[in-house]
């Protein structure tokens, strides 16, 4: 256990030094703070790109896939109309304008944390009602939560901004999270064989369609980053460090817990 409780504390320290610093335990992105983010066509370097606005850009991303540059401004720099107009001035192509109000990003925040607690306190609920056993279920709960505030750490380390699209990913994670738990928790509490026996049969399923799942998702972030489709990258890179974390969660937490519980039971 000393490994995957080891990794859970460095992500709560990441997350919690974040809180400090920034007063948010992950940036937020556009969806939730408002802003403007603008697709526009340029061989231009990006020097160029930033000093074609009167208004500081908070972030450029090139795509090299299709020679565009993602340009995204705060909440109040300017009107859609107004960067609009200074990137056609500058020689620029517009391809296309996404624009958040920072009252409908605040209202949206709330609702897609709010869905998130209450995700994982239905899914706590549920898995307590399945096992009626504290050690079983604290292990399915202790190793989702870990499932989730390891990618939060990663996302700010790596620049990922929390958005509807991270979001729904760890929503994601809670249902890839359990699934693997449970299917675990079964074969070794409710199924024939001892302990070993059950847990050889439980991984040979549940490493399979962990690995499965990686796979895909590698392949998905390879293939968005290329051709610049952040939302379907960010998407793919927090499942990607959520799935791996979810292998050493389970097959070394939840089992060391599982395996604990089951001999100290036949002592007693």
């Amino acid at each position: 256990m000393a490994v995957p409780l080891a990794v859970l504390a460095v992500a709560l320290l990441v997350i919690g030094g974040w809180y400090v610093a920034t007063g948010a335990p992950v940036n937020p992105g556009v969806d939730f703070t408002g802003g403007t983010e603008l697709r526009i066509a340029t061989d231009a370097p990006q020097s160029e790109v930033a000093a074609a606005f009167d208004s500081q850009p908070e972030s450029i991303r090139s795509v090299a896939a299709d020679g565009t540059y993602v340009v995204t401004f705060q909440s109040g720099s300017a009107t859609s109309s107004e960067l609009q107009t200074q990137a056609e001035d500058a020689g620029f192509e517009v391809r296309s304008i996404d624009a958040v109000s920072a009252n409908f990003g605040s209202e949206t925040q709330l609702l897609a944390l709010g869905g998130l607690a209450v995700a994982f306190a239905g899914m706590s609920i549920l898995v307590f009602a399945m096992f009626r056993s504290f050690v079983p279920s604290i292990a399915v709960v202790v190793s989702a939560f870990s499932d989730i505030v390891i990618p939060v750490a990663l996302m700010n380390l790596l620049g990922i901004e929390l958005s509807l699209g991270t979001v729904a990913a760890l929503l994601m994670l809670i249902g890839y999270s359990v699934d693997s738990d449970i299917l675990l928790n079964n074969h070794v509490l409710r199924r024939s064989g001892d302990f070993y026996e059950s847990t050889a049969r439980a991984m040979r399923t549940g490493v399979t369609m962990t690995l499965t799942s990686i796979a895909a998702m590698i392949v998905m972030t390879i293939t968005a980053t290329l051709f610049g489709i952040q939302l379907l990258a960010a998407i793919g890179t927090v499942l990607v460090f959520g799935l791996t974390a979810d292998l050493m969660n389970t097959y070394m937490l939840n089992v060391t817990l599982l395996r604990w519980y089951k001999f100290e039971g036949v002592a007693r």
